[in-house]
């Protein structure tokens, strides 16, 4: 009687990880069009295609049962979650690096269609003051300076 429900309640836990995996790819990939950023976008890419994939593979381990395949999925997997947050830190360092600012402040997505009725128009309006006092904003990069 069990060893009748055992694969079919392998196939149905690794069908539910896979399919938790799908969901949080595409939140990711809707996350990446939708955000307002280059810092958020790499933010909703960087933690949902981490999960995502972890639990596709996840799924993927459930369903191969305890194999050589499995084993080499794990090995994936440690991989995959070792590599892809240090490689979403490094992409972010270097654009802070470079100078790329994130947009602070409160932002509203456009309706759809919205963004395409309104075409931007550069205003003539002159720009702020520049502040007299220094930002106390610090880079996270460590940057060297070299005495000349």
């Amino acid at each position: 009687m069990i060893a009748e429900f055992l694969p079919v309640a392998q196939m149905l836990i690794a069908s539910v990880l896979m399919l938790a995996g799908v969901f949080f790819v595409i939140a990711g990939a809707i996350g990446v069009i939708r955000l307002p950023d280059f810092y958020t976008r790499m933010h909703a890419a960087g933690v949902t295609d981490t999960l995502g994939a972890e639990l596709i593979i996840f799924g993927l381990i459930v369903q191969a049962g305890i194999s050589q395949t499995s084993l080499k999925l794990v090995f994936i997997a440690f991989f995959l979650f070792l590599t892809s947050p240090t490689a979403t830190h490094a992409v972010v360092g270097a654009a802070w690096q470079s100078g790329l600012k994130p947009k602070l402040g409160k932002y509203k997505a456009p309706a759809p269609g919205e963004a395409k009725a309104k075409p931007k128009t550069k205003s003539k309006a002159t720009p702020p003051a520049k502040s007299k006092t220094k930002s106390k904003r610090k880079s996270p990069v460590k940057t060297t300076r070299t005495k000349k």
